[in-house]
């Protein structure tokens, strides 16, 4: 090793320094922002069927606990462990939750964070310099290693959530700086998570968040009780960079990132129920959709990045029989689009649709390195010999949402699924009024859910 202060303690220097002084005023907005978005996406997952499957688990393993932490939209209390198990999978209930690149951070910093953060009466001030340490610190790797770890079959999230949800609960804490860097490093060596249950259409991916969120918060608890960790955990010879990205790790550079390139600026949020690479196709399927008219479509060509148009599940054209599956397929979403248009959760699980698993048969995907991420080159052959193109070009800053804008989305979402309006007047008063209020204005919010069942 050289005399490089190690990343860890880099990292944990800079988690240590975060606060009002040094938190800039459009990276807090941004936080806040982030806030809204995973509390109001959640609301809107109340019916997704992933939840009650999360908190049974959650009840079988951890027992209820009349002091716990809440189980959103059920009531009971459980474990922080429990509850953020099932929170993170209710988040993750529309796959529109929010994207740090290709890392859903939100659905496991903000489960986890709300669980912590109530059952110990920590004080509501630590709540979004924690959310902070949590994007930068796995926004930091994510955006350095996932082109190498994706194409290898590992998922962003857990990867890179893990590492972001020790951070948080560290910074949440108020751990001293050695301590933080033992809980990163036992995030990193925590971290894990495949992608095949993308490609087979199952379940697997929508529990992962949880169980990140939850090894995170072992790693940093181990942290604070003194356990001895590694100094070297993310650039040492068996490290986490080199164990799942295979290359050699860049100390210096990414520690000279810390406080300059703010990766919580560059978390996206989700205006559709698909795939993060999929929410481009689908806004330029809309403008489509308004060009052809009600014409008879003969095939449809898109162009995606690689990167984009190689994750598990992204080319698959069935036959379908979960939501899993067709939330990933670019030609299952540009079809549905083109078709019916603004995908909903109900288009989204119409298996049978006939003209729409047509369509999707005709739709060519192709992987194109000119084409860059969040972009999609559309060219649709109608049978009248029409040729309609829509090239978008977009960035992760266009769906870099303000308050505003992320309020219209998540109540956009609520009318969807019958949310009640005061549910998201409680829950912006709430994330705006921090640090004041309590954690239970919040939790009480998913109390005004409709009950299921």
């Amino acid at each position: 090793m050289t005399d490089e202060v190690p990343l860890a303690r880099a990292l944990a220097r800079f988690i240590h320094s975060l606060g009002p002084a040094t938190i800039p005023a459009e990276v807090e907005a941004k936080a806040r922002a982030c806030l809204l978005n995973g509390y109001g996406i959640a609301l809107g997952c109340h019916a997704t069927e992933f939840a009650p499957v999360a908190r049974a688990a959650a009840i079988a393993m951890e027992g209820e606990r009349p002091d716990g932490a809440t189980l959103w939209g059920d009531g009971r209390r459980t474990t922080i462990a429990g509850a953020t198990l099932a929170n993170a999978a209710l988040s993750h209930g529309r796959a529109q939750e929010d994207a740090c690149g290709a890392a859903h951070l939100g659905a496991i910093l903000i489960p986890l964070l709300t669980a912590l953060f109530e059952e110990r009466g920590l004080p509501l001030d630590h709540l979004i310099p924690a959310l902070v340490a949590g994007y930068e610190a796995g926004g930091l790797f994510e955006k350095a290693h996932a082109g190498h770890t994706t194409p290898a079959g590992l998922r962003a999230s857990p990867i890179y959530g893990t590492i972001a949800a020790a951070a948080a609960v560290a910074k949440a804490m108020a751990l001293p700086e050695d301590r933080i860097a033992a809980a990163l490093s036992y995030g990193a060596h925590f971290a894990g998570g495949i992608l095949q249950s993308f490609a087979d259409g199952t379940d697997e991916w929508r529990y992962q968040v949880g169980q990140a969120a939850v090894n995170g918060l072992m790693a940093a608890e181990l942290a604070r009780q003194g356990a001895v960790a590694a100094p070297h955990a993310f650039e040492g010879s068996a490290g986490y960079i080199r164990a799942f990205a295979r290359v050699a790790p860049d100390v210096g550079g990414l520690a000279a990132k810390l406080g300059v390139e703010w990766s919580t600026m560059r978390v996206a949020f989700k205006p559709f129920p698909v795939c993060a690479f999929n929410q481009t196709p689908v806004t330029a399927a809309l403008l489509l959709r308004e060009k052809i008219a009600e014409r008879k479509i003969a095939g449809v060509t898109v162009r995606m990045n690689p990167y984009e148009i190689g994750y598990a599940g992204m080319d698959s054209k069935g036959p379908f029989n979960t939501v899993s599956g067709t939330l990933m397929s670019i030609p299952f979403c540009i079809a549905a689009t083109l078709l019916r248009g603004t995908p909903t959760m109900g288009i989204m699980t119409d298996y049978d649709d006939a003209q729409v698993n047509a369509l999707m048969q005709a739709v060519e995907t192709v992987a194109d390195p000119d084409v860059p991420t969040l972009s999609a080159v559309i060219a649709v052959w109608l049978e009248d010999g029409t040729e309609l193109v829509q090239d978008q070009r977009m960035t992760a800053s266009d769906y870099s949402y303000d308050r505003a804008r992320t309020m219209e989305l998540v109540r956009r979402i609520g009318a969807e699924e019958a949310v009640p309006e005061e549910a998201y007047d409680r829950m912006e008063r709430f994330v705006m009024g921090l640090p004041g209020g309590s954690v239970q204005d919040i939790v009480g919010c998913f109390a005004l859910l409709p009950r299921r069942g």
